[in-house]
């Protein structure tokens, strides 16, 4: 048993350092974001093969080859590839918990684990048997407690014998070991997702923001015991949607990036008390907006009432054929040396990963 433990662990330690090295080509190629389970992920990697040492004669011939080779062929007459005769490689898909895959993450983009701002008292259920009740299972009665209200009961009755001493438990003198529940402080985070949908915004820019997405929640959920997230999109006006609609949405109107920002402050207002609650806007767009008068609504906003009750406000720009790139510059003129506020542009897939190492490097 103990061989097979330790062989386990060895295996689990190759898959892990496969997947760190290959991390980022899953940030790259999102193929873990359909895969998810419960706790679980399941992540295809190449069949591992542990080395072996074969013995046999080593005759002439054999070994490294010599002289001058000649260039392989194509497989297939006039430079045409035809179908193979040989086995492709093939993909092991192993199952790995979400809180193994945020430590990975943070190991490999060298991440400090957050200090929780806001707290709140969350109700939660202690598994030990600490409390006492007048009703429970046979199983579960204490014995000690119950002969001790016996018996306390007896003596304040007059009916206690010292040289006779019995002691008769009643009905309702019986007490049973129960779950004590208890509210402990817990930190919550609640991650405010913001997009611009307009006409701009195609397909690989919504999907480069997915991929992104699915990594900021990971890390995120393996620092907080209890994360909400909410998503809006945008174009000339702002609205809550679910998961899906946000990453699927897709409409043809202009863009005024303050209608978002104005709905995620009546968000925090209304559901998310800085003092309980850890806030992490992030906003996604190409750059455009409205007009500059916009622009100087949006900034307003974020210096006035939203950065004061977030950990942080980050902004991905997000490189598209049609965005013009602007409103980032706006925000690093307006809000240089403030380390609430971090922008980054995310020019295509790589680039992701370090879009995540600049959002969550802070450790706020």
């Amino acid at each position: 048993m103990q061989r097979i433990l330790r062989d386990h662990g060895r295996f689990r330690e190759i898959v892990r350092g496969r997947i760190k090295s290959d991390l980022r080509r899953y940030m790259k190629e999102g193929e873990l974001l359909g895969q998810q389970g419960g706790h679980l992920i399941s992540i295809p990697i190449p069949q591992i093969h542990l080395p072996q040492i074969r013995f046999g004669p080593n005759q002439p011939g054999q070994g490294g080859a010599q002289g001058e080779g000649e260039q392989g062929g194509d497989g297939g007459e006039g430079g045409v590839s035809t179908a193979g005769d040989r086995a492709g490689q093939h993909l092991l898909e192993v199952e790995v918990e979400l809180e193994e895959l945020a430590r990975i993450l943070g190991e490999e983009l060298e991440l400090p684990d957050i200090q929780p701002r806001g707290r709140r008292m969350v109700e939660t259920v202690d598994t030990a048997y600490n409390g006492i009740a007048r009703t429970g299972p046979q199983g579960l009665r204490h014995f000690k407690r119950s002969f001790h209200q016996a018996l306390r009961r007896q003596v304040a009755a007059g009916r206690w014998d010292p040289d006779r001493p019995v002691v008769v438990p009643e009905p309702d003198d019986l007490r049973y070991r129960s779950i004590k529940s208890k509210a402990v402080p817990q930190s919550s985070a609640v991650v405010i997702y913001m997009m611009d949908v307009s006409g701009s915004m195609g397909r690989e820019q919504k999907e480069i923001v997915r991929i992104a997405a699915f990594w900021l929640d990971t890390w995120l959920r393996s620092q907080y015991s209890n994360l909400e997230v909410r998503y809006v999109v945008h174009d000339a006006v702002a609205k809550e949607v679910d998961q899906h609609t946000f990453f699927h949405l897709r409409e043809s109107g202009g863009t005024k990036i303050s209608s978002a920002y104005e709905l995620c402050l009546d968000m925090i207002e209304k559901e998310f008390p800085p003092e309980e609650w850890n806030i992490y806007p992030f906003h996604f767009s190409d750059g455009d907006n409205w007009s500059a008068r916009d622009t100087e609504r949006c900034l307003g906003l974020l210096e006035g009432q939203i950065l004061p009750q977030c950990n942080m406000f980050c902004y991905g720009q997000v490189r598209s054929a049609y965005g013009s790139g602007q409103f980032r510059r706006d925000l690093v003129d307006g809000f240089t040396g403030d380390e609430r506020v971090l922008t980054c542009e995310v020019a295509d897939r790589e680039a992701i990963m370090d879009a995540i190492r600049l959002f969550l490097g802070t450790g706020k």
